[in-house]
């Protein structure tokens, strides 16, 4: 859905698992002539923290809004919850990111004892190298540090042969109910938008998952085709949302965009999830 002036509200970093640094993104971002960029990374707000920590945020040129998104799991579909505009220094998001990346932690250890049961000779240094600065650490960084090693030909492989739901290193990890994502982000004063819709894989569930108290629906993205969009605009209206969308990127090869600003929205959609830091206005 590209623009004349355009948005993206979609975007990982290193702080998860992307592969350009905050900073680079911020680069990219002015680069492809961005109004609006929102730092999603799953499960953490280290990346945009990072940002403000070192002066980098808020921009004069490029303005930033703070995001982050929630790995929920709701009958057994994937539900991934984006929040955006909230206190990043917020105690019981703060708390609850803790408790969720010290389970990524876990969940990571035993993924590593069972890749090595299973003859895969791989160990967490060899993924800690790919993961660098991260603090999520998740299956796309073991799926790469398999790649690297010459154990699995493709991240793609390495999926649907180990790591996928029901397969031998799939270790399922604790997750947030998307009620208690939702509460949490109103509750840091953010707006919960339910993240690429399509992907859920069942729209009743969507529908239903649209009942709990969302400020939006993520209705444009790289997966959705036009119908999707049609459909995905009528539902964020019948529930009064405001649509969002974003390209997800991950900087990563094997994964739709390769750039940032080849797929971007409106911004208009982004605007209103816009407020400049008050310490720094």
């Amino acid at each position: 859905m590209g623009s004349a002036m355009p948005s993206d509200m979609h975007v990982h970093t290193t702080f998860s698992d992307g592969r350009l640094t905050p900073e680079e993104i911020v680069t990219a971002a002015k680069a492809a002539g961005l109004t609006y960029l929102a730092i999603t990374d799953h499960d953490t707000v280290d990346g945009i923290r990072h940002l403000y920590e070192n002066g980098l945020y808020p921009l004069k040129t490029l303005r930033l809004i703070p995001g982050i998104e929630f790995s929920c799991e709701e009958d057994e579909h994937d539900v991934h919850i984006l929040g955006y505009d909230f206190d990043i220094y917020n105690q019981e998001l703060a708390d609850k990111v803790n408790e969720l990346s010290e389970s990524r932690w876990t969940r990571f250890s035993q993924m590593m004892a069972r890749l090595q049961e299973l003859g895969y000779s791989i160990t967490e240094a060899d993924v800690m190298q790919i993961a660098g600065s991260s603090r999520s650490i998740g299956r796309a960084h073991v799926a790469r540090a398999l790649v690297k090693k010459g154990l699995m030909p493709t991240v793609h492989d390495a999926f649907e042969k180990l790591l996928e739901h029901g397969c031998p290193a799939y270790i399922p990890h604790f997750r947030l109910q998307p009620a208690e994502a939702v509460a949490l982000i109103r509750q840091a004063g953010g707006i919960p938008v339910l993240a690429h819709p399509k992907l859920v894989g069942d729209d009743e569930l969507v529908s239903s998952l649209l009942t709990l108290d969302f400020g939006g629906l993520e209705v444009y993205y790289p997966q959705h085709d036009a119908s999707d969009t049609v459909r995905y605009k009528a539902l964020a209206e019948r529930h009064a949302l405001r649509l969002t969308g974003g390209s997800d990127f991950h900087a990563l090869p094997h994964r739709e965009p390769k750039e940032l600003g080849v797929f971007t929205i409106d911004d208009a959609l982004a605007e209103p999830f816009f407020h400049p830091p008050e310490a720094l206005e």
